[in-house]
C-alpha cells in the first residue's frame, strides 16, 4: 500500500504541516438503530468529494492511504457497513443486511455528513457496488459519477467463485457460513492473493490486518454472518437491478481487475455492455484493485473530476 504518514516531517515549518492531510476516524448516527464508524480526510478547499464504499472482508482501514493521497485536493469519506469493522449490528429482523439496506444506510450517510452531491465521486468496490447503483435508480443525481467494480450485478453464478455461488442458495449457504466463521483466519490472511502468482501477490498493512481482525465479532454477528444476510437477498437485488437498467441514468463507469478470481470480468464485460459504461480492464490485478495497485484507483477517482 501507498506509504504515507499522518504526522508532519521533522523540521516542517507549522504552515506546511498544518496543511498535511490527516485522517480523522469517527462515528456517526444514522438511526436509532445504526451508528456508522467512518474516516474523514477533511479539505475546506476540496475540488469534490470522494465517498469510497469497501467490500468483503474489509474496513473502512482498507482506504486510508487512498484518500491521505487524495487529501490535498479533495474530501475523502469511508465508512464500515453495518455489520463489519466497528460498525454497530442491527438486529436482522430490522435491517435485512441486504444490497438494498445498505442503499438507504449510504442515502442517509451522504445526507447526514452534510455531501454535496454535484461534486461527489462514489467509488464503490464488491459488496458496495449493487447498493450504490441501487440508490442511482431512485436518486439519479446522487453523485456526479459512480466508480464500480469487481462485483455481482447480476444473477450470473457462473461467473463466481464456488464459495460465492454456494451462498445464494440454500442449505449450502448456511454450511459456507459456518466454515467462514471457522477460517476466519484463513480469509484475512489469503483473501486479497488468492488466484494471484506468486510474483503479483500482495501485503496488506498490519493496522488494517488488525482492524479487521478486531472488528471481525461484534455483538454477537460476525462479518461472515453480514456476508451471509447480504447474500440471502442479493439474488431479488440483482434481478431489481438488472429489471431497471434503463431508469440508470447517474454515469458510471467500471474498473475490473483482469485476474479477478472471485467475480470474472466476463461479468464486468455485460456490465458495461448494457449500461453503455466505459470499462477498464486492469491487467494482472485481482479482486482489490485499490489493494493491489492503488495508484491505479487515484488515477481513476481524478480522471472522474475531470
Amino acid at each position: 500500500m501507498l506509504a504515507l504518514s499522518l504526522a508532519p516531517v521533522v523540521g516542517q515549518t507549522p504552515a506546511l504541516a498544518a496543511s498535511e492531510p490527516r485522517a480523522e476516524i469517527g462515528f456517526i448516527e444514522i438511526d436509532k438503530d445504526i451508528t456508522l464508524r467512518r474516516l474523514i480526510v477533511p479539505n475546506s478547499k476540496a475540488k469534490g468529494t470522494v465517498l469510497f464504499l469497501h467490500g468483503f472482508p474489509e474496513t473502512l482501514y482498507a482506504w486510508k492511504d487512498i484518500a491521505l493521497a487524495l487529501g490535498p485536493d479533495y474530501e475523502v469519506h469511508a465508512f464500515d457497513w453495518p455489520g463489519y469493522g466497528q460498525s454497530t449490528r442491527p438486529r436482522v429482523d430490522s435491517f435485512a443486511y441486504a444490497p438494498r439496506d445498505y442503499a438507504r444506510v449510504l442515502k442517509a450517510y451522504i445526507a447526514k455528513a452534510g455531501i454535496e452531491r454535484s461534486s461527489l465521486i462514489i467509488y464503490a468496490t464488491d459488496i458496495g457496488a449493487l447498493p450504490a447503483l441501487l440508490l442511482a435508480l431512485d436518486e439519479p443525481r446522487i453523485a456526479k459519477s459512480i466508480i464500480v467494480g469487481d462485483f455481482a450485478p447480476f444473477d450470473r453464478p457462473q461467473h463466481m467463485y464456488p464459495s460465492l455461488q454456494s451462498l445464494k442458495v440454500k442449505p449450502s449457504a448456511e454450511q459456507t457460513r459456518a466454515h467462514m466463521n471457522r477460517t476466519r483466519e484463513e480469509i484475512l490472511e489469503n483473501a486479497f492473493r488468492r488466484g494471484l502468482p506468486k510474483e503479483a501477490q500482495f501485503e496488506v498493512s498490519a493496522e488494517f490486518r488488525e482492524d479487521m481482525a478486531r472488528g471481525w465479532d461484534q455483538g454477537g454477528m460476525t462479518t461472515a454472518d453480514a456476508f451471509y444476510h447480504y447474500y440471502s437477498h442479493f439474488t431479488r437485488d440483482q434481478n431489481a437491478l438488472e429489471a431497471n437498467l434503463a431508469r440508470l441514468r447517474t454515469p458510471v463507469k467500471a474498473v475490473w481487475g483482469e485476474r479477478d478470481l472471485y467475480i470474472n470480468k466476463e461479468m464486468g464485460a455485460e456490465f458495461a455492455r448494457r449500461t453503455g459504461a466505459q470499462l477498464t480492464l486492469l491487467p494482472g490485478i485481482g479482486h482489490y484493485p485499490h489493494l493491489q495497485a492503488p495508484a491505479r484507483t487515484i488515477d481513476e477517482i481524478r480522471a472522474a473530476f475531470r
